[in-house]
């Protein structure tokens, strides 16, 4: 097991010929940061990433004091490098990252998905030497239906829950989730309410540009006759469609387990996710065409077998016997 491009893996990707930590846990000199989910946006001395990211970080609590904005398509040298952003497609400003030293290219992908879009960019992909890839639905099992049937049984279930006189509840994560179902539901024809948490980061999403539907913010009890839009974490308010009987879908990917319905405690799960499936992480390897890849995320040890089974060197980094060692490099 080797790269031809050095870096270390110690809660977090560490590049040190350029001296940058990419997506890392703890607080860093110089971090580039992916896309503003919560686990993934953590507050460091320096940051590099799309304007788009540091601006949702912003909307959501996480300011940073210096920060290096770079667009998509846009090359910078950094300590005797070359760095370049392009889309990953997961939510809005999210980034995957191919760095050039004289040791060669390294494409550090974050969370990222290849099926289309309806509210950020679409993935682009660059070819590398070294791949180091999220892997979050790393088996077999995690395929998604075509995006069409899912987005007709989320209509579906919109339109019977109002014509049965109940409220139809989305449970979305604030960033990403939210506007894509916004999107499907506004295109549809609904009147949407969203939480606030949600309403704040839909705002940044159209000083960006982004064709989104117009959706207003829920009020307590002035629900009939609409979707609504709700964060899973969020409390639910007891009044949340006034005398209206509520019923309830998560939307994730893991909507593909048998047990999602029950785990969730919904009426229904629908399978639409923002990470690209067991296909899709196979057809993202082929086109990257690396010497070597390296799994973060979910199933990377499996995913990494099933990769060597295929013929490409590949390792997890998250793996018992590798975790917190740095690779040489």
């Amino acid at each position: 097991m080797g790269s031809p491009v050095p870096f270390e893996y110690r809660n977090g990707t560490f590049l040190p010929e350029v001296g940058l930590w990419l997506d890392p846990r703890r607080k860093s000199p110089l971090a580039f940061i992916s896309h503003a989910h919560a686990d993934h946006a953590g507050r460091h001395d320096r940051v590099i990433a799309s304007p788009e990211t540091l601006a949702l970080m912003a909307a959501r609590g996480v300011r940073q004091r210096d920060s290096i904005p770079m667009a998509y398509g846009e090359e910078s040298e950094l300590n005797g490098g070359r760095i370049e952003l392009f889309p990953a497609g997961h939510v809005l400003g999210s980034a995957q990252i191919r760095i050039t030293t004289d040791s060669g290219s390294l494409v550090y992908t974050g969370d990222f998905k290849l099926r289309p879009n309806r509210s950020c960019e679409i993935a682009e992909i660059r070819q590398a030497d070294v791949l180091i890839m999220e892997t979050t639905f790393g088996l077999a099992r995690y395929r998604f239906p075509p995006l069409e049937e899912t987005v007709g049984e989320i209509v579906a279930f919109s339109r019977e829950s109002l014509e049965e006189g109940a409220v139809p509840v989305f449970l979305v994560y604030s960033l990403g989730k939210a506007q894509e179902v916004l999107s499907i539901l506004g295109d549809a024809g609904f009147e949407v309410l969203v939480h606030e948490s949600i309403n704040r980061v839909t705002r940044v999403y159209r000083e960006f540009d982004r064709p989104l539907p117009q959706c207003a913010c829920l009020d307590e009890g002035r629900a009939e006759g609409k979707v609504v839009l709700f964060p899973p974490s969020a409390r639910r308010p007891k009044a949340i469609a006034g005398s209206a009987p509520v019923r309830t879908a998560a939307v994730t990917g893991w909507g593909l387990d048998p047990s999602a319905r029950y785990r969730y405690g919904c009426d229904a799960v629908f399978p639409l996710s923002d990470h690209a499936d067991y296909d899709d992480l196979f057809r993202y390897v082929e086109r990257v065409n690396p010497q070597v890849v390296y799994t973060l995320h979910g199933y990377a040890e499996e995913f990494a077998r099933d990769l060597r089974t295929r013929g490409v060197e590949a390792w997890s980094l998250i793996s018992e016997n590798q975790m917190e060692l740095p690779l040489d490099l």
